[in-house]
């Protein structure tokens, strides 16, 4: 939809068809740059760009996205905030379903046939559990909302609490892990965050802990995990991000306790399809001169 909308008046080209002389020799034509949550928009990619006024991110995320850069060469950037709240929310509940309940690894003991020499391990129950959550925007009120239907208790850590939530704040993360029977990660990326979730998190958590990451995988230290995952010294982890994607680590797979996605929170029919049309509002805004959409600086 999105690229066929686009096309309709606009010229697309696929920077990775151009050898680089081609790139050299076409860079001043281009004046939007869409790219998602998942790539890189370095200094030198804007600055090759002399053309450029609009970053449209197909994704929330814009951590990858060199924003004082663009500020520095008035390029605008936009993203598609909201329209993937929902879908976010609901694969982090199912993350935690899985985990907890070992659902992947319990079908595969059934296909294997080990069914007959006796039943499935006994799994963690969800409900009643106490669910600690990291980030509290839009996605960590979504994944509370639904949390509540389980009757989970939540408290939740964040840059600053939220006085008009009915859940706890709490200041510290090693705290909020200790409390925790899951936690659920959904904070932005970036530097900030970088390596939150390490090791001295996870221990906090416990050996019958869960990790749930619905964020970007450079929050987690995906080595810390590893260790304490073979190490018995957590419970369980769902992971739909990763720190080096596509490639996932070989020792996160294949164990019964770990449920594994291919980073495809938002990937829905119905979401994509709005994220697609916030694209190509904000593209066409830019083009008219309007104020865009969604603009993660309102003060381009």
């Amino acid at each position: 939809m999105l690229i066929n909308a686009l096309g309709q008046h606009h010229e697309i080209v696929d920077f990775h068809t151009l050898s680089a002389a081609d790139f050299t020799a076409r860079a001043a034509e281009f004046e939007v740059l869409m790219t998602n949550g998942e790539d890189t928009v370095t200094r030198e990619r804007i600055q090759s760009l002399p053309s450029l006024g609009l970053i449209a991110n197909f994704g929330v995320g814009y951590d990858g996205i060199d924003l004082q850069a663009a500020r520095e060469h008035g390029v605008q950037v936009s993203n598609t905030p909201d329209v993937l709240t929902d879908d976010v929310a609901d694969l982090a509940i199912g993350l935690l379903l899985a985990t907890s309940r070992q659902i992947p690894a319990a079908q595969r003991f059934l296909e294997s046939g080990a069914w007959a020499g006796g039943g499935y391990t006994w799994t963690s129950k969800v409900s009643g559990s106490q669910l600690g959550i990291v980030g509290m925007g839009r996605i960590g009120e979504a994944i509370a909302r639904r949390a509540s239907a389980f009757d989970m208790p939540v408290r939740y850590f964040s840059r600053h609490p939220k006085q008009e939530l009915p859940h706890d704040f709490e200041p510290s993360l090693v705290k909020l892990a200790t409390w925790a029977d899951t936690l659920i990660v959904c904070v932005p990326g970036g530097k900030e965050t970088k390596r939150l979730i390490n090791a001295v998190i996870l221990r906090a958590l416990g050996p019958r802990g869960l990790l749930i990451n619905v964020s970007r995988g450079s929050v987690v230290d995906e080595l810390e995990l590893i260790e304490v995952l073979h190490a018995g010294e957590l419970g369980g982890a769902g992971l739909d991000v990763f720190a080096d994607e596509p490639r996932v680590p070989k020792e996160l797979q294949g164990l019964p306790n770990v449920v594994l996605t291919p980073h495809m929170a938002s990937a829905t029919l119905q979401t994509r399809e709005a994220m697609s049309q916030l694209v190509v509002e904000n593209v066409r805004a830019f083009v008219a001169g309007r104020r865009l959409a969604t603009p993660v600086d309102p003060s381009l």
